[in-house]
């Protein structure tokens, strides 16, 4: 076991490594706030006490223990709770020291509300990233040429389940079914996707370990408090998506990603394609999961046919920094190609597109 100095040092290191991350990716008021922590945070109070001598791997791609912790502050600022801590939060400004009072106090105040918090992985659902989606499904509607059915592996509370339901600005060129209150603008580097391909959404699924209901208050605000508080646009975009999918009654199925796959691809559906996808999320299954997994799409693929086919449409990590790959792959044919990369919260999409494909 390694002593308390040892976990305490991984711990601030965690921060420090976090706030580099938020600063990266836009938020620096996040990345001052875990800044702060590296630096500050004490064992003088239960919460202090709980993260300095966290048992588990607190970096952010272990626990994200920093983020745990933002997240229950901003919780606090969203429903009201603590009028001090929301006076130093965006869109106000603050000085380290007001601010890093604040969360102290916060934390004593507010310690049985936050060490519940801590107990649960941060969760989020970035509607950007339909963004990287969208000429994905466009590519699946040109080759194939029959309405989707979704099945969506970790998909949170669905909101990237809705992604038709989305306007979108890609480049020079818009893309809407219907006009709606979410509007997806990534910087688009490339080629322009297909963007006149007609398609239809027949049905759509998910699953996720710990499923949020968008029509429910409770989960609704948990799901923005993990938004970095200083990115109102991330926070507005999320609420309208919020509201569409609770309007469409989407629910997400609380399910084991294999298990629930296996059940899903069972289902043969003629004269439509079953896409299979996910984002960011492939990753944290376990590595026999990942192994099953991909064993029962590989099966699916080869019991696919003209007339039923598969695809499977992953935004995934892989061995370049600071971007996801954007693969396609479909059957019966099993061709599969790279088609872009994107932004890992869908700020820029860098589009490839299928080979041939127009």
């Amino acid at each position: 076991m390694p002593d308390s100095k040892t976990t305490e040092d991984s711990v601030r290191l965690a921060f420090v490594q976090q706030a580099s991350s938020c600063r990266e990716l836009g938020s620096p008021f996040t990345s001052s706030l875990c800044a702060l922590a590296a630096e500050r945070l004490t064992g003088d109070h239960p919460v202090g006490a709980k993260i300095l001598s966290w048992s588990g791997d607190p970096s952010p791609g272990g626990d994200s223990v920093p983020l745990r912790l933002a997240g229950a502050l901003h919780a606090l600022v969203l429903s009201g709770s603590d009028k001090q801590l929301a006076s130093v939060y965006p869109p106000q400004t603050a000085e380290a020291d007001d601010l890093w009072s604040a969360i102290e106090q916060a934390c004593r105040i507010h310690a049985s509300f936050i060490l519940d918090r801590l107990t649960s992985a941060p969760q989020t659902n970035e509607v950007r990233r339909s963004g990287a989606l969208l000429p994905g499904f466009l590519t699946i509607s040109s080759l194939l040429q029959k309405p989707l059915v979704l099945s969506e592996v970790g998909a949170s509370a669905g909101l990237n389940l809705q992604w038709d339901r989305y306007e979108y600005w890609l480049g020079d060129r818009t893309w809407a079914l219907q006009p709606s209150p979410v509007l997806i603008a990534p910087e688009w580097r490339g080629p322009p996707p297909p963007l006149d391909t007609p398609v239809h959404v027949d049905s759509r699924a998910g699953c996720d370990l710990n499923p949020l209901n968008p029509a429910s208050e409770a989960d609704a605000l948990r799901l923005l408090s993990y938004i970095w508080a200083d990115q109102q646009d991330r926070l507005e975009r999320t609420r309208f998506a919020l509201a569409i999918a609770a309007t469409n009654r989407q629910t997400v199925d609380r399910a084991d990603a294999v298990d629930w796959l296996e059940k899903r691809l069972q289902e043969v559906h003629e004269d439509q394609v079953h896409v299979v996808y996910h984002t960011i999320a492939w990753q944290y299954l376990p590595a026999h999961s990942k192994a099953e997994g991909e064993a029962l799409i590989a099966a699916a693929g080869e019991r696919a046919t003209e007339s039923a086919p598969l695809a499977r449409l992953q935004m995934e990590a892989d061995d370049q920094k600071h971007s996801a790959a954007l693969t396609l792959q479909v059957w019966p044919s099993g061709e599969k190609h790279l088609i872009g990369r994107a932004d890992f919260h869908g700020r820029w999409v860098e589009w490839i597109g299928w080979p041939g494909a127009h």
